[in-house]
């Protein structure tokens, strides 16, 4: 009676819910209702792909914002940097290889900065995703730069990095030291350029968001290499320089044995001593200084070499004395080769000798010349030759690039320079022309000779327009021993009261210094010349007086209208 009975609850579960006759009951469900629900089903279909394009966008909305993109852009930039650092392949040079190492080569630096600046560029249109970029880039270029300077420290300390300073006609080329010194700089500067291109690292951000401080670091690491090269370059240029102040040698003469025979070289022009060394080492530096100076934030301590340099040539140059006068042949030296040859004549008409006497020789000149004339087409140095070869020699140097903003400034600073030598020698040439052949540098137009030489008596309608280029301090000392010959000479230093090294110091240091001293020498050398009754008893004094009141005049024009200029800047 109460015997469980098998019911549906103790079932398997899977009997009644058995597949096969649900097609059969279902299957014409769809088929009644198709005509309502259709259109529910079609809307749906067209609503739900549309987000569909959308889904597809959201994920790089989305990694932007979490910060998935920053991080793959990181691990790009860091691979980008180990790279550019990394060993090259292949052999290198044996000059080149410092430890088993080759130098960086050169395009690195350009290939990671185009990189950082196609990253950049690509985030300008949205502001929160560029200063991420830019907090991206921190990282990875903070170990590039932790890395350059931890291998450059090294070679800065190496004794062979300032041996030797300057190359030479021995060494013309760098060693390994300093070849991997200037790889390194070179990297550095082709990533500044990089960064000029997109402005990156100029505006001083307080909250650290920018590369300040890495641009900051490049830039001391290509002046750490490139200046020490340049300034040993030019403590070995500049007492070669100075030594043109100095009076060149006379020219070598030739005796009688050889006149006639004049060679090829006894015609060409006889240069200064330190005009041919520098014919020999000009050149070497050039292509040195083409190597070391291979971006732009080097070519600032280049453009300060150069001006040094013309600077210094100039200042030799105008303080070089005038070359001591050649007294001509004594007629005692005839009488004394002729009284031989009446007693030959004597003597010979008895019992010639057995030798003849060594005064027969003598015999052979003409009367009228001396002994030991100079060869015939020899000329001795003028300081207008000088000056021309010290500035032919001196352009084959090179100049900062015209084309680029960050160096356009200093090549017109460098432009200016060599204006003013190219002033300078005209200026020499218009006072003392070439000597001709057959004649020495003491002729009438030599500065020191008579103001009253043809080509000085016309100088003074032209003498303004030649020196408008050139600072009074230089022009001075050239004119005082045109039209003011004497011995002593009249200097600058001397009438102003001063030492030549105080002067010197104080007013020949370039020629920013040069201009701001030149009226206040020009105005004290005028007053001094006007009190003195000697100098205005001079013949062609006034020329210089004239001369001297318009510059000055001149100068005064232009500091007012700069002043006027600058105060209007400031205001």
């Amino acid at each position: 009676m109460y015997t469980l009975r098998p019911t549906s609850f103790f079932r398997p579960s899977s009997r009644p819910t058995s597949p096969v006759p649900v097609p059969r009951q279902d299957g014409p469900v769809p088929a009644e209702r198709a005509a309502r629900p259709l259109s529910k089903l079609s809307l749906s279909t067209f609503r739900r792909p549309s987000p569909s394009p959308a889904a597809g966008l959201t994920p790089s909305t989305t990694v932007i914002q979490d910060g998935s993109f920053m991080e793959v852009l990181g691990l790009k930039l860091s691979e980008a940097v180990s790279k550019a650092l990394a060993q090259p392949s292949g052999p290198g040079a044996p000059g080149e290889m410092l430890g088993g190492r080759r130098p960086i080569p050169p395009g690195r630096g350009r290939a990671l900065g185009a990189l950082i600046v196609s990253e950049v560029n690509a985030s300008r249109e949205n502001p929160h995703l560029y200063r991420a970029v830019i907090r991206t880039l921190q990282r990875p270029l903070s170990v590039l730069l932790t890395n350059i300077s931890t291998n450059l420290i090294p070679l800065l300390s190496s004794p062979a990095f300032h041996t030797p300073a300057a190359p030479t006609p021995q060494e013309p080329q760098p060693n390994a030291t300093q070849l991997h010194a200037v790889a390194l700089a070179t990297f550095a500067g082709e990533l500044l350029e990089a960064f000029d291109e997109i402005g990156l690292g100029v505006d001083v951000d307080t909250r650290g968001d920018n590369l300040r401080g890495i641009r900051e670091g490049l830039v001391s690491i290509v002046k750490r290499v490139v200046e020490p090269l340049i300034n040993g370059m030019k403590n070995e240029l500049m007492p070669i320089i100075d030594a043109l102040e100095t009076v060149p040698p006379p020219p070598p003469t030739s005796t009688g044995g050889v006149v006639g025979k004049t060679s090829a070289t006894a015609k060409a022009q006889v240069h200064h001593p330190a005009i041919t060394t520098l014919q020999t080492l000009i050149p070497i530096y050039s292509r040195a200084l083409s190597r070391y100076v291979a971006s732009a934030y080097a070519e600032s301590a280049l453009a300060s070499f150069v001006i040094s340099v013309v600077w210094r040539g100039l200042v030799a140059l105008a303080h070089r004395p005038a070359p001591p006068s050649t007294p001509p042949a004594s007629p005692s030296m005839h009488t004394t080769a002729l009284k031989p040859k009446e007693a030959t004549k004597k003597s010979s008409s008895t019992t010639p000798p057995a030798t003849p006497p060594a005064s027969r020789f003598t015999l052979k000149l003409p009367p009228s010349r001396p002994p030991t004339p100079p060869s015939p087409g020899l000329r001795a140095p003028t300081v207008a030759a000088d000056a021309r070869m010290l500035f032919n020699l001196l352009s084959q140097l090179p100049k900062p690039t015209q084309d680029k903003p960050q160096t356009r400034l200093a090549r017109d600073v460098v432009d200016e320079a060599f204006e003013g030598l190219s002033a300078f020698i005209a200026l020499l040439e218009s006072i003392q022309p070439p000597a001709a052949p057959g004649r020495t540098a003491t002729t009438a137009t030599a500065p020191g000779a008579s103001p009253k030489a043809p080509p000085l008596t016309d100088l003074e309608a032209d003498l303004e327009l030649l020196t408008a280029d050139l600072p009074i301090v230089i022009s001075l000392p050239v004119l005082l021993r045109t039209y003011l010959p004497g011995t002593p000479e009249r200097t600058v230093h001397a009438l102003l009261g001063l030492s030549e090294a105080e002067y010197r110091k104080g007013c020949l240091g370039g020629f920013g210094r040069a201009e701001e001293c030149g009226i206040a020498v020009g105005q004290r050398v005028l007053d001094v010349l006007k009190a003195d009754p000697t100098v205005r008893a001079a013949e062609g004094v006034d020329v210089l007086l004239r001369w001297l009141e318009r510059e000055l005049e001149a100068a005064r024009a232009e500091r007012a209208r700069v002043e006027a200029e600058t105060g209007a800047e400031q205001h």
